[in-house]
């Protein structure tokens, strides 16, 4: 985190602790980060460190990563921090710990469309090996609440005209599909922490979310609709489109997202799943490529089309979901951070 990233970073921080959000709750608490390094979860243990050092909250992070290296790009602020510690394992291997837990936020594996063609199969460790493990954990530490980072993939192809989805509408999965390794993975996910719950009383809640994006994203040679437009910008390529643009999508910047999961975590009834999306700006892509290219004109891109005869198999093709967010909305969250001003910081935040 240097120069314009890191101000972003750390205005973000700043919009986090405004929330209306019990953070105090968390005060000498110990919170385990499941793959610290992705996007969502750099931004928990960020903002756990960031109420340290403006708060003295004494919360204790434990950073699991596979990449010691790759981690210390992030977290090298924190290295010799008192309170931040690395777990350098793999997800899909025993998690051992002997000190206290209280929190656990399980955001390990990928759902990039890349690694769903690549690796299926550690995709699918990721979410039930990973998951099982961490469970595990949580079942030796009493009292301990998992957050986990599900998807809304899991509710599948509706079969009838739905307005919204609520967190009770699933519709169909088909496994044999080429990109089922993540959905189908995320539900059985879900359904380990729903277990641990009834057979040993593991507290925990799922946030399905939908389209997040924001600084600390992997945007080179992603594969997602958001990535690979940041991307563009970033290296003042032209924004190629690869289809007609017409797909509806609804982007929830990091900040909405990230709150929404301290949210749950902190005051939600044990058990619940919520649904976190920013349904107040759904654009076709092509007009987020567009608005895109407006936000920043002293680069002078074009967004060009480029469409192929076959869509590549990695991409989800059960076309748009509207989620429902009333749930959370009732638990107190709502949106913030407009779609122009999200892509902005974005793009900014890789200026250095």
């Amino acid at each position: 985190m240097m120069n314009c990233g890191y101000t972003i970073i750390l205005d973000d921080m700043r919009l986090l602790k405004q929330e209306n959000i019990p953070y105090e709750k968390m005060r000498n608490k110990t919170i385990l980060v499941t793959g610290a390094t992705g996007m969502l979860a750099a931004y928990v243990v960020h903002f756990c460190m960031y109420l340290n050092e403006t708060e003295g909250y004494g919360i204790r992070v434990l950073a699991l990563v596979r990449n010691k290296e790759k981690a210390l790009e992030k977290f090298s602020k924190y290295e010799n921090d008192s309170n931040f510690e690395f777990l350098v394992q793999d997800v899909c291997d025993e998690i051992r710990y002997d000190g206290r837990i209280d929190y656990i936020v399980h955001a390990a594996g990928n759902a990039s469309p890349r690694y769903i063609l690549d690796d299926p199969v550690g995709i699918i460790k990721a979410n039930t090996i990973g998951t099982m493990n961490v469970m595990e954990l949580a079942r030796k530490n009493s009292g301990v609440r998992v957050v986990y980072t599900s998807t809304r993939e899991v509710y599948g192809k509706m079969l009838d005209n739905v307005e919204a989805i609520e967190e009770d509408t699933f519709g169909c999965l088909d496994p044999m599909e080429r990109r089922a390794c993540y959905p189908e993975s995320k539900r059985i996910a879900e359904s380990i922490l729903k277990s641990y719950y009834y057979q040993f009383g593991v507290e925990s809640v799922v946030l399905r979310i939908a389209h997040s994006y924001g600084p600390g994203m992997i945007i080179n040679n992603d594969g997602r609709v958001m990535a690979d437009f940041i991307s563009d910008v970033v290296n003042e390529r032209n924004i190629v489109l690869k289809s007609t643009g017409d797909a509806v999508r609804a982007f929830c910047y990091i900040t909405d997202a990230v709150s929404a999961m301290f949210l749950a975590m902190l005051n939600s009834p044990s058990g619940e799943a919520y649904n976190v999306a920013n349904e107040r700006e759904p654009k076709p892509i092509r007009e987020v490529a567009q608005m895109l290219v407006r936000l920043f004109p002293e680069r002078k891109l074009k967004v060009i089309f480029d469409i192929p005869e076959q869509m590549s198999l990695g991409y989800s093709k059960m076309g748009r979901t509207v989620l429902s967010t009333k749930k959370i909305e009732d638990l107190g969250w709502t949106p913030k951070v407009c779609l122009a001003e999200g892509m902005k910081k974005t793009v900014l935040s890789f200026a250095n």
